[in-house]
């Protein structure tokens, strides 16, 4: 497959609100930052007593939200019956994703929304959560993204949109299965094929791969709010092996035609969700 290119710019909030290319070497610095985590570790004593400070720090400042996903609806208002053109439409464009090897949150809830006068559908997941930010009272328990699938008259693909922490990513999409690459622990989403030196500065790989490193202090403060993994113990060749293939169309929890899916992602996802972009700007 080409190279895909295109980034389309529209806000900077990182993800809590809301690739099959080379692989190159990591960075010295990088490897510098895996030698402070390897010297953090050397000691099993000292790793319990920070474990005991992080938790000790964790209660002082308070306990982050939990999940409340409700079971899925048997009837729900508004959903298409799986005859619908619609919903076959909608089945037959769902992507596949391809996680990063490690990826230790599932995939709870997957909605596809046809947009009601124009070709593009959105597929809505939900991750149980976010590597990041569990124990901040008052932020949002899971984790929300979004890809968009364009299509042709002829009901082909023809147009990628992923959210990516606050920015969509767009490229033009050869008449073949939409294919997404899944970052560990984030979920940011990204065409699959997409050049990674065209991901928007400072929300590169390189940062997210350095920002396992150090916001150390804070996954181990997720994990003891709501579990989840607490260190990223590998490379960065590793943080891009998206290797774990998942297909969308058989886990679709329901598909609607609207324009505003609010209410029926509160009816699957429950009230609290990111509630992030329902279409690119400008479709």
């Amino acid at each position: 497959m080409k190279h895909l290119r295109g980034v389309v710019r529209i806000w900077t909030r990182l993800a809590h609100r809301s690739s099959g290319g080379s692989r190159p070497r990591a960075t010295s610095e990088s490897a510098h930052l895996t030698v402070g985590v390897a010297l953090l570790r050397r000691s099993s004593g000292k790793k319990i007593r920070l474990e005991a400070l992080l938790l000790l720090i964790a209660a002082s400042v308070g306990c982050g939200p939990r999940a409340h996903i409700p079971l899925r609806p048997i009837d729900l208002q508004g959903a298409l019956a799986q005859a619908d053109s619609g919903a076959i439409l909608a089945r037959s464009l769902a992507p596949v994703l391809y996680l990063q090897r490690d990826e230790r949150f599932p995939l709870s809830r997957v909605v596809a929304v046809v947009h009601p006068t124009k070709p593009v559908i959105a597929y809505h997941l939900l991750w149980r959560d976010d590597v990041n930010g569990a124990w901040i009272p008052f932020t949002v328990p899971t984790d929300q993204e979004v890809i968009w699938a364009g299509y042709d008259p002829t009901g082909a693909p023809a147009d990628v949109w992923t959210y990516w922490h606050g920015t969509l990513l767009h490229t033009a999409w050869p008449r073949a299965q939409v294919a997404i690459n899944v970052q560990w622990g984030k979920h940011g989403s990204m065409p699959r094929g997409l050049v990674e030196s065209t991901l928007p500065s400072p929300k590169t790989l390189n940062f997210f791969f350095a920002a396992t490193r150090f916001l150390i202090p804070d996954m181990f403060l997720s994990r003891a709010m709501r579990g989840g993994p607490a260190t990223f113990p590998y490379g960065y060749d590793r943080y891009r092996d998206f290797s774990r293939v998942m297909p969308l169309t058989d886990k679709l929890d329901a598909v609607a035609r609207t324009e505003k899916p609010e209410k029926l992602l509160e009816a699957v996802f429950g009230k609290k969700y990111s509630r992030k972009p329902n279409w690119p700007k400008g479709i």
